[in-house]
């Protein structure tokens, strides 16, 4: 990957060719995108062209409290070219999993990308920890808390990927012992959410479109634009026909499972959560449900206390 800050780059869907990816794959993935924001696939001309512009503002991503899930779903997706496309075609500036350098070269590309005149959208991944000032999560000799204090309210978006950026996520789980909290309340900006654990590549992509395109979008009480996290899991769910009729597994291995009955009396969670993973699937292959496992309600708020015990209704 390389840099380019603040400038975007040139010629994408020509360099994407020339790495064997057609153009018509490329309007595919953007006709996926385009349908997980509500529009259609015949909004793809105006996903590729944001994706493909020449200039765009210059994009860093900070890595807190978490597990990294959420960069990897990013870049380990079905098709070699979607990871391409987002790393090569963003000017992202910073990104400590992905960037190469280190020390004094990447703190400079930092300083560059938040410093251009152009302006800059901030990517948080994982939860802050904020007790006793934040001493329980250092990156470069400087506290998490005080790095997002210093670099969110310069950004002209904040978007939290994955639960924990959003709102806290297992770090923030019982007993809490570092005192994380969501990216929102250690700044208090209003931050643009995608939840999950991970959350849907496609999400992370189609909010960064909608915002390209379209501006800020609208957003939930729980700060999750509404395209994506609209609906509940459970009113997306092929399974909802069994629910109606009161048609429920009662083991994993029970023969009503094998015939995909509902989950809900084996944990599911999906009647009280808000996502798309039935519609957009991960990979555009499979999502829990599908697999024969409940939903664990992963983008909703403090999912690990109140959703659990996993396993059991209610």
């Amino acid at each position: 990957m390389k840099f380019c800050v603040g400038l975007g780059k040139e010629d994408a869907v020509k360099r994407l060719e020339e790495r064997g990816v057609s153009r018509r794959d490329f309007m595919k993935f953007c006709g996926v995108v385009a349908t997980a924001m509500g529009m259609g696939p015949g909004f793809a001309g105006t996903v590729a062209e944001a994706l493909a512009a020449s200039k765009r503002p210059s994009v860093v991503m900070l890595h807190f409290a978490e597990c990294t899930g959420c960069t990897e779903a990013l870049i380990r997706t079905y098709q070699p070219f979607i990871d391409e496309l987002i790393l090569d075609t963003i000017s992202l500036d910073y990104c400590e999993t992905l960037m190469a350098g280190a020390g004094d070269a990447v703190e400079d590309a930092l300083h560059k990308a938040v410093s251009s005149p152009e302006g800059f959208i901030l990517i948080c991944e994982g939860g802050i920890p904020a007790k006793d000032n934040g001493i329980y999560g250092m990156v470069g000799g400087k506290t998490m808390l005080s790095i997002v204090k210093e670099l969110a309210p310069k950004a002209k978006a904040v978007v939290c990927v994955g639960t924990c950026a959003c709102y806290g996520g297992v770090q923030a789980a019982k007993p809490n012992p570092t005192g994380a909290i969501s990216v929102s309340q250690a700044t208090g900006i209003k931050t643009v959410n995608i939840p999950g654990c991970p959350p849907n590549p496609i999400n992370m992509v189609g909010g960064l479109v909608y915002f390209l395109t379209k501006g800020m979008p609208q957003l939930d009480d729980k700060g999750r634009p509404v395209v994506f996290y609209g609906k509940s899991v459970h009113d997306q769910c092929p399974r909802l026909p069994h629910f109606d009729k009161g048609e429920f597994a009662k083991s994993f291995e029970s023969e009503e499972a094998k015939k995909g009955y509902c989950l809900y009396e084996l944990g599911c969670k999906g009647p009280s959560t808000y996502n798309n993973c039935p519609t957009v699937q991960f990979n555009s292959t499979n999502y829990p449900m599908k697999a024969g496992h409940p939903c664990l309600g992963c983008s909703e708020p403090n999912f690990w206390d109140e959703m659990s015990p996993f396993y059991q209704q209610g």
